[in-house]
């Protein structure tokens, strides 16, 4: 492989500067198969997971760190380019004023459902037309939390590589495996093998402490506003219900998936097999 290489940028019309910032938008994310991630930490954790940017951008006059130091020299070590410019520069392709010392551009992952291996974990979370990436971030940490094997998306989902989502995940976009398909196309997947689709639900349902749920068990949450649609519901193998003892009638989209998450866990626990 060959080494990677180190430039230098100091003007802001630079084009590199302007495909970088063009990363923030979904259009041009999907058009280049890559997506951007701000900070050590994350950087960091991608790295740990064994993946590591194509493009590493770093502040000139940042503080050196062990960590910035490793994660540069195995980017170069890759065959990947190392790029050094002004914090103004970095606050314009991040988006933020106050921008970290490092970001990254990274090849977007296999998001399809076949490059799924449902035996790894005994629980996946989904979600359905889900539109808030902040939402979608805090899911795949709750999926990271729980051990979960990863999150499908269904239907029109916010982008899992938006900024937003990113930085909402805190690293878990690099250990969760991420699925986006159309309802018809998951639920034929599904069948295809074992798996046990549980939604929260008020339609026939059952109490969600205690109830039999089995591995893998695919938790299945819908849109923020409208919920899940009624045919979806349908094809539940196991619908449950979460009691409401204030005056709200529903928990947020990711909020719930957490608390069945969790309850899945203890249940598979207790009763493995």
């Amino acid at each position: 492989m060959a080494p990677g290489t180190r430039r230098t940028i100091t003007g802001f019309s630079n084009p590199t500067v302007k495909a970088l910032r063009s990363l923030r938008d979904k259009k041009h994310r999907k058009r280049e198969g890559r997506f951007l991630t701000e900070g050590l930490r994350l950087l960091t954790d991608a790295r740990e997971c064994g993946r590591l940017p194509e493009t590493l951008v770093m502040a000139t006059g940042r503080e050196p760190h062990p960590l910035l130091d490793a994660l540069e020299a195995d980017v170069l070590s890759a065959g990947g380019e190392v790029i050094e410019t002004g914090s103004e520069i970095l606050a314009k392709i991040t988006g933020k004023d106050n921008p970290q010392a490092v970001a990254g551009v990274f090849a977007e992952f296999d998001t399809s459902l076949d490059a799924l291996d449902r035996s790894v974990s005994p629980i996946w979370l989904v979600a359905q037309a889900l539109r808030d990436p902040g939402n979608l971030g805090t899911m795949l940490r709750t999926g990271d939390a729980v051990g979960a094997g990863g999150l499908i998306l269904i239907d029109d989902c916010a982008d899992p590589f938006s900024v937003e989502a990113v930085r909402a995940s805190m690293g878990a976009v690099f250990t969760q495996a991420i699925a986006q398909a159309r309802w018809d196309d998951f639920i034929a997947w599904l069948r295809r093998g074992k798996g046990q689709l549980v939604a929260a639900s008020l339609r026939d349902a059952v109490p969600y402490r205690g109830a039999p749920y089995a591995a893998p068990c695919f938790i299945l949450v819908g849109n923020e506003s409208r919920g899940l649609p009624e045919e979806y519901e349908a094809a539940c193998d196991l619908r449950v219900t979460m009691p409401m003892r204030g005056r709200a009638d529903s928990l947020n989209a990711a909020v719930a998936s957490a608390v069945l998450a969790y309850e899945v866990l203890a249940c598979l626990e207790r009763y493995p097999g």
